[in-house]
């Protein structure tokens, strides 16, 4: 699993692992310094762009409390001393309720179908050679990519699976506001956001969220690009040490994601078609009639615009860093690349 090291000083070490990393900024939510910085969340996730949910700032002014640590559900940050970790029970990660398997389980593989972290593997399934009407084998859970949702156990048949949550919270989403860019859809870790199909003449919210899902981590509500999503976490559901001086940092609000990237265009690759301009969605809740897709018929445009048959950036410090322009683009025309953090 690959390791990044944020910070060495004397025998002490910051490591970060970003394969372990959901994008949810608990830890820069209870870093006492502010040394932590989260960006891009969409595109990361996505996969476009090459960077990492996490960075450090090189102002040096971390003191290695290992709160950003201690609270993070997933542990992707770890404080180590002459390179061996220091996790234990007040660390979440640890505190957590591992997901587990009893032996009740009949291996019908339910729960790797949902399990949308793709964590979950049935080994050596076969039919029972004892007389019996039993399906036999092994259900693996890798524990390292788990990120407590519970779907396993939800659709588990018998009841075999247990699981813990690392948090309690609240969620809510502004229909307005939303452009149902499916920036927080691709984003979730749990698979709890997901757009509705709907029917004939018929209306339904633009997002859907599945709150037994939820894990209420906030990667969605960093993720999107218009900040129409609010995701607070009002408990830590485990016992920790330590546990009401970190309840009370994640209570406040979250701070907004820095922009760690940077929008690129190629002129000569552009088509002029606009794609890009119409589905961003800071352009989009800029004006509904924009992104209904009257391209050339509003003069002001806040992000993205064509001149002259080929894309351009208006204000590179309003974008929302989620990549959906480059996604909907036919020529590659456009993309994020990585903002260095001061």
């Amino acid at each position: 699993m690959r390791e990044v090291l944020l910070e060495s000083r004397d025998d002490k070490q910051h490591v970060y692992l970003p394969d372990r990393c959901i994008g949810c900024g608990s830890c820069v939510a209870v870093c006492p310094k502010g040394e932590l910085v989260i960006g891009s969340v969409g595109a990361v996730a996505r996969g476009l762009i090459d960077k990492d949910f996490i960075e450090k700032k090189a102002s040096g002014a971390c003191v290695l409390c290992a709160m950003c640590a201690r609270v993070c559900p997933t542990g992707a940050l770890d404080l180590r001393t002459a390179g061996k970790s220091e996790m234990d029970e007040s660390y979440l990660s640890v505190a957590v309720q591992k997901t587990s398997v009893g032996d009740n389980c009949v291996h019908c593989g339910l729960c790797a179908d949902v399990c949308p972290q793709s964590c979950i593997e049935i080994q050596d399934r076969h039919l029972a050679e004892d007389g019996s009407l039993k399906v036999e084998g092994r259900t693996l859970i890798d524990l390292n990519r788990c990120v407590h949702c519970g779907w396993c156990a939800s659709v588990c048949p018998v009841g075999a699976i247990s699981f813990g949550k690392p948090f309690a919270g609240e969620f809510s989403r502004d229909d307005k506001v939303c452009q149902a860019c499916r920036t927080c859809v691709h984003t979730c870790p749990a698979n709890a956001l997901f757009n509705k199909e709907a029917g004939p003449g018929e209306m339904v919210e633009k997002v859907t969220h599945r709150k037994e899902a939820c894990i209420y981590c906030g990667a969605c509500a960093l993720a999107c690009p218009v900040a129409a999503i609010k995701v607070t976490k009002t408990a830590i559901v485990p016992e920790m040490k330590g546990k009401k001086a970190l309840e009370k940092k994640l209570s406040l609000p979250a701070p907004r994601p820095t922009l760690t990237s940077v929008l690129m265009t190629d002129e000569e690759a552009c088509l002029g078609c606009g794609n890009c301009v119409i589905a961003c969605p800071v352009n989009a809740h800029f004006d509904p009639y924009l992104a209904a897709g009257h391209l050339n018929e509003l003069e002001e445009k806040p992000l993205l615009e064509v001149l002259n048959g080929a894309v351009r950036v208006v204000n590179q410090e309003v974008c929302g860093s989620c990549a959906t322009c480059s996604m909907i683009c036919p020529a590659d025309a456009i993309w994020l690349e990585r903002r260095e953090v001061v």
